[in-house]
């Protein structure tokens, strides 16, 4: 059994892909702020705003909390809106 990494080798691991990422995601702030048109009030922008609100605390379970902010609520009918048949617990759309 594999003996897990502790929070600094974690952290050397992915420092730099984070550090990416979000460049990333501040150049593409950078982009709308210089783009014409405005977009303030999109709720896309709200979502992704919340998101790094969610990133920013020191909370557990932080990838389920953002997951969740870019979902629809379950829909017990979503077969029928999708016109999937029979619910075969393979997964297989029929």
């Amino acid at each position: 059994m594999p003996i897990p990494l502790t929070a600094p080798e974690i952290l050397d691991r992915v420092y730099l892909e984070i550090r990416a990422k979000l460049l990333e995601v501040a150049a593409s702030f950078d982009r709308l702020d210089r783009a014409e048109g405005a977009v303030a009030d999109d709720p896309r922008l709200a979502r992704v705003r919340q998101a790094l609100a969610v990133l920013s605390a020191d909370a557990p379970d932080r990838a389920e909390q953002v997951q969740l902010l870019f979902s629809l609520p379950y829909d017990a009918d979503w077969r029928t809106k999708f016109q999937i048949k029979g619910g075969g617990g393979n997964g297989a759309v029929r």
